[in-house]
């Protein structure tokens, strides 16, 4: 556990960062190896119908997280003033509401994938695959969010390494099981499928066990698993707000998706394995602006609004160093990475769209660099609203960009339309802040 109301916020955020990095980037490293895997032993037609499943996925996974991140908040905010009763009653209203969303949101996805997916003008040469491979997610999204509740308590009390060592595990069991069901079985889709659900429940019994052996202020035992609906109000009145937040990148990617699909397989191939490809790079910002959320909600609940102010500037100082280092990484690498997603034969086209297309995004990332550390001070400092609003606003501008320069130039153009879009949201959320800073730190 982490106190960050106290010492060094540089050190408190690296130390909180640097193996929350390598944890989201395993995360990450499931659906890579998916798809990685997918296209060298089934093809291009395999690796698309993967592709085109997991913004649905994305949007299920990010909204029930935001629960999760709304939660923290609180129980950050309970762990730095020493109330742990109310952390616990936090966390297990949190577990037995999200589990009873997850169960409904499972039986709604299984209905209703292939409207969805036809909805989005998936090829048909692909769709039954797809709709095979989203429908077994929908099954693994239950052990996710288990995965992803207790790691939240376990980041809200200062801990970011332990859920890393669960998720490294958990990946090298997914690259294990998707080598013997792919190219051992040849179960293709449903193999990749498979084995994601396999690791996934992996990662969340571990994590609960974890917390039942180490950490007694998060241990419930069964007395203390209570609904507590007045606290449940409160967590879900930001938690819902931030599942929005959450929610809008996904769903304004599906209207995204739905543009690129009606260019063809190739195309929908490279632009995937592309954004697969990016995903790496932005995860140090993502993971800054939770080490901020956490340290801003802790020095708030201590009352050092010093600290809070520190934990901003330094957390926006962190992504402005980290940038260069990663822009640079990625148009050195393009080519290569580009070609672990590849298929051996018949992938040219995908190829070369991928490059170029990555060419143009290296560049984009210094975006969620400076807007996601603001996003994470203005979670921890509990005003929800202003990141909701900014992230509808980017997520707007970007996708009726896309529909106006896509068809006309290729993905190139979504590339072009990421930032516009972030740069309506950059001027929107700084703007924001020092209209409010006084009065922010005041309170």
């Amino acid at each position: 556990m982490r106190n960050m109301s106290e010492g060094s916020i540089f050190k408190h955020l690296l130390s909180y960062a640097v193996p929350l990095i390598f944890g989201n980037m395993l995360q990450l490293t499931y659906n890579a190896v998916d798809s990685i895997i997918v296209s060298k032993g089934a093809g291009v037609d395999a690796l698309s119908a993967v592709s085109v499943s997991n913004p649905v996925s994305t949007l299920i996974v990010q909204g029930i997280s935001g629960i999760g991140i709304g939660a923290s908040v609180y129980m950050s905010r309970y762990y730095g003033a020493g109330e742990f009763k109310k952390l616990k009653r936090a966390l297990s209203s949190t577990i037995l509401f999200g589990s009873a969303a997850s169960f409904v949101i499972l039986l709604l996805g299984v209905i209703f994938a292939a409207p969805i997916l036809q909805s989005l003008h998936v090829p048909l040469r692909i769709l039954p695959d797809a709709v095979l491979y989203l429908r077994l997610i929908f099954i693994g999204n239950i052990f996710t969010f288990q995965y992803n509740i207790m790691s939240s308590a376990l980041r809200a009390v200062g801990d970011s390494k332990t859920p890393v060592y669960f998720v490294a595990l958990a990946s090298i069991l997914n690259a294990f099981l998707d080598a013997i069901f792919i190219f051992g079985l040849h179960l293709d889709v449903f193999g990749a499928a498979l084995a994601t659900v396999i690791a996934e429940a992996l990662s969340a019994v571990l994590c609960y066990i974890y917390v039942y052996l180490h950490i007694p202020a998060l241990k419930i035992r069964r007395q203390e698993m209570i609904l507590d609906l007045p606290l449940l109000k409160k967590i879900l009145a930001g938690g819902m707000v931030t599942a929005l937040q959450q929610s809008c990148q996904p769903i304004g990617k599906l209207l995204i998706q739905s543009v690129i699909n009606v260019h063809g397989v190739d195309v929908i191939a490279a632009f995937n394995a592309a954004n697969k490809i990016e995903d790496y790079g932005r995860i140090p910002a993502q993971t800054i602006s939770h080490g901020m959320m956490t340290c801003a909600a802790q020095n708030r609940g201590a009352g050092k609004m010093d600290r809070v102010r520190e934990t901003l500037w330094k957390g926006i100082l962190i992504g402005l160093l980290y940038y260069p280092m990663i822009a640079i990484l990625i148009l050195l690498f393009r080519q290569p990475l580009m070609q672990l997603f590849t298929p051996a034969e018949g992938g040219s086209i995908m190829m070369t769209t991928g490059v170029s297309y990555l060419t143009i995004k290296a560049f984009t990332i210094i975006y969620p660099c400076l807007t996601n550390a603001m996003q994470g001070f203005f979670r921890g400092m509990n005003h929800m609203t202003i990141t909701l609003v900014s992230t509808i606003l980017q997520i707007s501008i970007r996708t009726i960009a896309v529909y106006i320069l896509v068809p006309r130039i290729g993905i190139n153009g979504e590339a072009y339309a990421c930032a516009i879009g972030w740069t309506a949201m950059l001027i929107f959320e700084y703007g924001y802040y020092l209209l409010v800073r006084k009065s922010l730190y005041k309170n």
